[in-house]
This record gives C-alpha cells, sequence and structure tokens, in this order.
C-alpha cells in the first residue's frame, strides 16, 4: 500500500491484481487525448481478459486511478500494452510503482516488452527496462475496443 499526498491531504492507494468486483462505474478519467477511446465497461472487460493487472486504487475516492496491464504466451514473453495514471494523480510515483510491480509479477518470463513514445523511454529506463527498436500497425478506428458480438477471443482468418 502506498501514500497518495495531494491538496486534499493524504490519500490511501491500495494496490491490487484483481479486477474482481470492480465496476465500469470505478473507471474514468483514463484514455487522455484519444480520439476514440474505450467506454467504462470496454475498459473493465480490457482488465478481465489481460494476464496480469496491477490497480491502483484511491480507496476514499473508490476508484481506480492508475492501472497496467499485461498480455502473455505464459511460457517465455509478455507484453505491457497499457499503463495509465489519471492525469491529476501524475507525477505521484503512481506509474512507477504500477511498472515495479507488474515487473515482479512477470519476474519468470524470459522477455517482457513494451512500445511508448520517445519522450517516455527515460521514464521506463529509470525502472531497468532497456530502449529496443519495434514496429507496430495501429488501426485508430477500432481503438474503442472490438464489436461486442466479436468478443470474446482474438479474430483469426477463415481457412481458405
Amino acid at each position: 500500500m502506498g501514500e497518495l499526498a495531494n491538496s486534499e491531504g493524504l490519500r490511501r492507494i491500495r494496490y491490487s491484481t484483481s479486477a474482481k468486483g470492480l465496476t465500469p462505474r470505478e473507471l474514468f478519467g483514463f484514455f487522455e487525448g484519444w480520439p476514440n477511446p474505450p467506454s467504462p465497461a470496454t475498459h473493465l472487460q480490457l482488465l478481465e481478459s489481460s494476464a496480469e493487472i496491477v490497480l491502483a486504487v484511491d480507496e476514499e475516492a473508490r476508484r481506480v486511478v492508475g492501472f497496467i496491464t499485461a498480455i502473455s504466451d505464459g511460457v517465455l514473453s509478455a507484453y505491457i500494452p497499457l499503463l495509465e495514471v489519471v492525469p491529476e494523480c501524475r507525477g505521484r510515483g503512481i506509474g512507477s510503482e504500477l511498472v515495479r510491480r507488474m515487473i515482479a509479477l512477470l519476474e519468470d518470463f524470459y522477455m517482457v516488452d513494451l512500445l511508448c513514445d520517445a519522450e517516455l523511454q527515460g521514464f521506463y529506463e529509470s525502472l531497468g527496462i532497456t530502449p529496443a527498436t519495434g514496429m507496430m500497425l495501429r488501426r485508430y478506428e477500432h481503438q474503442a475496443g472490438i464489436a461486442a458480438e466479436a468478443q470474446p477471443g482474438p479474430q483469426r482468418p477463415a481457412a481458405t
């Protein structure tokens, strides 16, 4: 457990590795600047579908103020696709603590990868993650999530 200092005084932050009991009402203020952000219900679904999660929960406000997710093959590799802290709670060490806790959860994997913007590389380097060259494909029209009728599970092309 950590402490979050803000203008209202000290607030308790509880870190959790489970979305059990979480509701979409506790997931607001994320995905700042995204043109087509996931809804809170979709956000909850992505947390529940991830191999690992760590949540930072403001117990006084009864809401999630930060999260990190990992997806994995369960054998050698894991990928960290998302780390977010709500804007009003940034700069207080919550993001660093989320990364540290996730790296600890993934300590037995050969490789743990993530992509980030160049301006965030220093943040991740300070936590022991090494820069690398990578490639990506982004389909921003799907940024809000896969249509409900297509879930759950990955989409595969039909065999020909």
